[in-house]
């Protein structure tokens, strides 16, 4: 149930990208242009986001665990280091580049370019790099 669940919930959030046009790197580079021309559309689907999220959450924290597994998993740290500022400017950095944020550009794999084949073996080599990093926790 646990394995269906996440394939729903994976295929809910591909479809949700592509319909939103989180899948076109082009205008996620306009929207992210606010110099330039910029493209406002994905405001609302960053708006959509934000809200569903926080009326999500306090629906679900209310139950005493998930309706699918023993507990909740949520994180608790809550202090910055340089492992978490320095993988939110590389991915930060990245998306700017490339148009794609790891959602969008697995969501993306079907039409598969050069670009998106270029961030995917960087994000991949970014994912070994952050384990060869020593943590503190």
């Amino acid at each position: 149930m646990r394995t269906l669940m996440g394939y729903v919930a994976g295929l809910l959030f591909g479809l949700g990208l592509g319909v939103s046009g989180m899948t076109d790197p082009a205008r996620v580079l306009g929207f992210l242009d606010l110099a330039g021309a910029w493209d406002p559309t994905l405001v609302f689907v960053l708006g959509g986001a934000v809200t569903t999220t926080f009326i999500g959450y306090r629906l679900v924290l209310r139950r005493a665990r998930p309706l699918v597994g023993e507990t909740f998993q949520l994180p608790t740290r809550q202090d910055l280091d340089g492992r978490l500022i320095g993988g939110a400017a590389l991915f930060g950095v990245g998306w700017g580049l490339s148009g794609y944020c790891p959602g969008p550009a697995f969501a993306s794999v079907v039409g598969l370019t050069a670009p998106l084949l270029a961030m995917l073996v960087a994000m991949v080599a970014g994912w070994f790099l952050a384990r060869a990093i020593p943590s503190r926790a």
